[in-house]
């Protein structure tokens, strides 16, 4: 069975990025990602509307490092490391399957540059060699193209397409599952 240990917390360098622990000192930038409504428009939940929210994220992002249940990374920019630009994580950990599903959300202002396809490469290398993974999957509103295309680009497979399994705002929403192997 897969044996997470985040400890000590794996900091991940790529050419431009920095991918470190998250801290309650990345609050403003953290709340200012969780409450951009062009990054929640196709994640099925509402965007965080008080700081507090996102403190008990944070908190609750601790604990589960502490219990190796899941990790997240704040993603910086090499020259701007206090400046929290986006998340990347590993989470729905299923030990017995050595599977994780991977999670990510970037400020508007860095779409477009490469800098998710970056991020993801580095800690599906990550997941892959240090974790011992052996498939990663993401599961995405099949009205999110952009982030379809970046999961193709960096090896993800469509594995499933279920129609209105999701009920969001009032109305039902399709879903896409890509999944990616070891290799």
């Amino acid at each position: 069975m897969l044996q997470p240990n985040f400890t000590p917390f794996p900091e991940l360098s790529t050419e431009r990025l920095l991918l470190r622990k998250i801290t309650m000192e990345d609050l403003p930038d953290i709340f200012f990602l969780r409450s951009d409504q062009a990054v929640y428009q196709f994640l099925g939940k509402e965007p965080a509307r008080e700081m507090k929210e996102v403190e008990e994220f944070i908190t609750q992002v601790t604990k589960n490092l502490e219990n190796n249940d899941g990790i997240i990374w704040a993603i910086v920019l090499k020259e701007a490391p206090a400046k929290v630009i986006g998340t990347i994580c590993f989470w729905n950990i299923i030990k017995e399957h050595y599977r994780s599903e991977i999670g990510y959300a970037l400020v508007p202002a860095h779409w477009r540059k490469g800098i998710m396809k970056e991020a993801i490469l580095k800690v599906l290398q990550y997941g892959f060699e240090q974790m011992g993974l052996h498939s990663v999957e993401a599961r995405l509103s099949s009205a999110n193209i952009a982030s379809a295309a970046v999961l193709e680009s960096t090896g993800f497979v469509k594995e499933a397409y279920f129609k209105e399994d999701f009920f969001y705002r009032g109305k039902f929403e399709d879903t896409l599952v890509y999944s990616r192997l070891q290799q």
